[in-house]
Parts: structure tokens; sequence; C-alpha cells
């Protein structure tokens, strides 16, 4: 029989199929065969009721609901209409006015913007920095592009941002490259749900005018968890401190609608350059737009025209926010019940303030996350440890499941 392997690897790692999404259905299953009282899935990231039903915001919906054919079916432009972008830097920077050049472009929810940066901001066969603890796409995103993911330590010793660490790898790469992507997902970061004191950011931009001298460095924040990280004014209190980097920092936020609006399978976001030139800014724009004319094209119309009515309604704009909060008081609520029982239990946590995403450090994850299959406790086994989705599963259930894991860890 001939060799009927088509595709070419083309030095990328293609597993057979998504480990996050496998595990997923593998509790979708018994969900579906035992119950859903006999099993908990804490593997999605997506914001759910106790009862585990995708929660939508009304107000969002109400506006999808009554747009006319001619504000979701015509083709948007490459970019975003004009209108979503001035809306969406609204959203991104609320009530700080930039002073710095700004641009946006459309993209496919936060993942579109991470892949246009990696693609027009390093070279082929570089080395993007980001966290150890980190959203595993980033290494698809980087090996997709023939680039690949150099991890610094999120942590020291006293559970702090480590700076330490993030300046030694910075200083590392930039000897052997001539241009560097750096990739911060705070606040709410995914998966520990940590997210950087303004300190800290200060103490960043330091290292990074330190080390930009003679090369170019893009600092992607990865912003896509930022409404659900406490007060959505006081979440962006680090935005004004961008405008500290020096001439060769570029600053890009990451942006989705998939979070804060409900919105995750309309695949809208942007990304939203901070330059401290109008020539940088406009490079940024037209780079971007042919990435993405090569990729995906085009995004769907619909989210931005909601988004765009959203801003143009004051009122409107108002009963979205009051109506998002209830729900991230709902997930705070859940952060704080698992934190509690994790300290009873004895059971060691990753420093966490906000978000989707809760982390338990392990030495043997994937073993450890087996056994609790059996119980049907659904978890997603990391490199390092194994993330739980508190969006996903009752404040009950958060409850529940420290001890279950301290139990699980502590099998032979």
């Amino acid at each position: 029989m001939t060799d009927m392997i088509f595709a070419s690897q083309n030095g990328r790692n293609i597993p057979k199929e998504d480990p996050i999404f496998s595990i997923s259905n593998r509790a979708k299953d018994m969900l579906q065969k035992e119950g859903k009282e006999k099993v908990i899935n804490a593997t999605i990231g997506a914001l759910l009721d106790d009862d585990g039903n995708l929660i939508v915001l009304s107000s969002v919906d109400e506006v999808f609901k009554n747009l006319n054919p001619s504000e979701y079916a015509q083709y948007a432009p490459i970019g975003g209409t004009p209108e979503f972008k001035k809306a969406v830097q609204k959203d991104i920077f609320r009530n700080y006015v930039p002073s710095v050049f700004t641009e946006a472009v459309a993209t496919p929810g936060g993942t579109g913007a991470i892949r246009n940066a990696v693609s027009n901001y390093s070279e082929y066969g570089d080395k993007i920095l980001t966290t150890d603890w980190h959203w595993t796409p980033y290494n698809n995103i980087a090996e997709e592009q023939g680039r690949s993911i150099e991890a610094f330590e999120l942590f020291d010793k006293e559970g702090n941002f480590n700076l330490e660490s993030f300046s030694a790898k910075t200083k590392k790469l930039l000897s052997k490259q001539q241009r560097l992507v750096i990739i911060l997902n705070t606040p709410s970061h995914n998966p520990t749900g940590y997210a950087l004191t303004d300190d800290e950011w200060k103490k960043v931009i330091e290292i990074l005018n330190d080390a930009s001298t003679d090369k170019k460095i893009t600092l992607l924040v990865d912003a896509a968890y930022a409404d659900f990280a406490g007060d959505e004014e006081e979440s962006r209190s680090f935005l004004p401190l961008l405008e500290n980097c020096g001439d060769n920092v570029m600053p890009i936020i990451a942006h989705s609608l998939s979070k804060a609006y409900t919105l995750y399978g309309l695949r809208c976001g942007a990304m939203i350059c901070m330059a401290k030139s109008r020539e940088a800014a406009e490079e940024f724009k037209r780079v971007c737009e042919f990435s993405s004319r090569g990729s995906w094209s085009n995004c769907a119309r619909a989210p931005q025209v909601i988004l765009t009515k959203i801003y143009d309604d004051p009122k409107l704009l108002q009963k979205v926010t009051e109506e998002r909060k209830e729900f991230h008081d709902m997930l705070i609520r859940r952060g704080i019940a698992f934190k509690e029982e994790a300290k009873k239990a004895g059971l060691k946590t990753l420093p966490y303030r906000s978000g989707f995403f809760m982390t338990i450090p392990c030495d043997n994850p994937k073993e450890v996350c087996m056994r609790l299959e059996k119980e049907g406790i659904f978890l997603i086994p990391m490199a390092k440890g194994i993330r739980i989705s508190g969006a996903s599963i009752s404040e009950a259930a958060c409850r529940r499941l420290p001890a279950a894991i301290k139990k699980a860890m502590e099998q032979k």
C-alpha cells in the first residue's frame, strides 16, 4: 500500500487532536451517560452559569437580534469598519486618552492579534518570549509561522512577577536576534489569574528601555480578560504607563470581544498599537492589514456593528457594563471559594487575583488529571501543573475541587 500521508509537517508537531477539546469532549460524554450531578467540567474557557449553561449578556443579545441584514451580511473592510476602530479603542482605553499615535486593526478574536504581531514583528526562526505558565496556543501560533516560544519564570520565590528572569531572558534573546516580540497576558492571566501591579509594570518598562537601545522590541499585551479583572477602569491603570516605553519599544494591545461581550462564536477582536511616531502607527496598520488579507481576509461585520452601537448609546453601554458586573462578581465569588478551600486542604496554588482560571503546581499533572476523571472531575493538565476553569463551574464545585485534587495528588 502506498504512503497516504499528504500533508507536510514543515517542522511542526501536530497532534491528532487538540488536547483541551479532547478532555472537554470526554467530560461531555460522561455528562450524557451519568448526568450533570456526577460531572465537574472545569476545562471550558467560557463563562457558564451554575447549571452549566453558556452566559450570554442579554443586553448584547438584544442588539444582535435587532441588526438588519445590511449590518451583518456585507463584507467588512479588511482592517475593520471605521466606526468599529473608534469604538474598540474606546473599549480598550476607556477614560484614558493616549497622547501617542494609535491605530486599530480588526482581528478574529485575540488569537488573530497574536498571530499578526508574531508575523509582522518577528523574523523567521526567531524566538517569541512569554511566561513559563502560558496559554498553550501561543506555541501553535509561533510554530505555525516558523518561530518558537522561549519562556521566562513568571513568579519569583515570593509569588511576584519575576523581574530578574524576565530581564535575563530579554537580554539573552536580544543578543541573538535583531528584534523581539514579548507576550504578556495580563490582567487575569491565563492560566493563573495573575495581574502585574503598576509598580511591576514600571520596572518592566525600564528593563525594556534599557535592553532596546539598538534593537526593536514589540510588547504584545494580551488583555483578553481585562473586563473580568476587577473594576474596569482600575484594571486598565497600566495603559498610561506604556507611554513611557522608549522609541525602540512598540506596545500593542490584543483585545477580544469574546469574553467581555460573550460573543465567543462571532470571532472578533482587535489589535491596537501605541506608537511614538505617526510613521510607525501607519506602518502597523499597513502590515497588519496585509497579513489579515493573506490569512482570514476580513472579520465578521456583525460584532463590529454591535460594539459600535453599544458605544453610540450611553444608556446601552451602561446597561451592558452593569450586567457584566453581575457575572464578574459571580466569578470573583467562585475564585474566593476555591482559594478558601485550597487553604483548608493544604493545596498549594499559584498566585490568583482575578479571571477565568486558577492553577495548581504539580509534578505529574497528566496522571493526577486521569485519576480525577475517574471521579467525574475534568481539569486541564499543563507542563508543570493543572488548570481549573472557575468560569465554567459553580461556586459549590469550586469548594469541592481542592480536597479532591489534593487527594488525587497524594495517591501513589
